[in-house]
């Protein structure tokens, strides 16, 4: 039976997110994959909320998070997916994680669910 382990949410605003790019140009390749990191901008800000919201559901600290052990992939549908990689992927290996992402009127948004598959 599955069990819910952890809820995450995070809202991220959009051009202070983009200030934040300018300001810091390195952060875009310490948060992002390489495949992530050509998005526009409202989707780029999606998926740093998505990874913050991942953080909070496991109750990482962030400053140990590896950014990059995630990415946020979409299925033909456009439904966003985690991809998880290294320790990360182990980690969670027995876990399903749901995301849902949102954003509009200059807000990006999401929220995670963590549930367990142990019996």
């Amino acid at each position: 039976m599955a069990a819910i382990t952890g809820i995450g949410i995070d809202v991220v605003d959009i051009e202070r997110f983009q200030q934040s790019l300018d300001r810091t140009p390195a952060m875009r390749n310490r948060i992002f994959t390489p495949s992530e990191s050509g998005l526009k901008l409202s989707s780029l800000a999606a998926r740093f909320a998505a990874k913050e919201a991942l953080a909070k559901a496991l109750n990482a600290k962030t400053a140990t998070f590896n950014w990059q052990e995630v990415e946020i992939v979409n299925e033909a549908t456009g439904k966003p997916l985690f991809q998880f990689y290294g320790a990360l992927a182990e980690k969670l290996s027995e876990s399903v994680v749901h995301l849902s992402l949102s954003h509009d009127a200059g807000i990006a948004s999401a929220m995670v669910i963590v549930e367990s598959n142990r019996s």
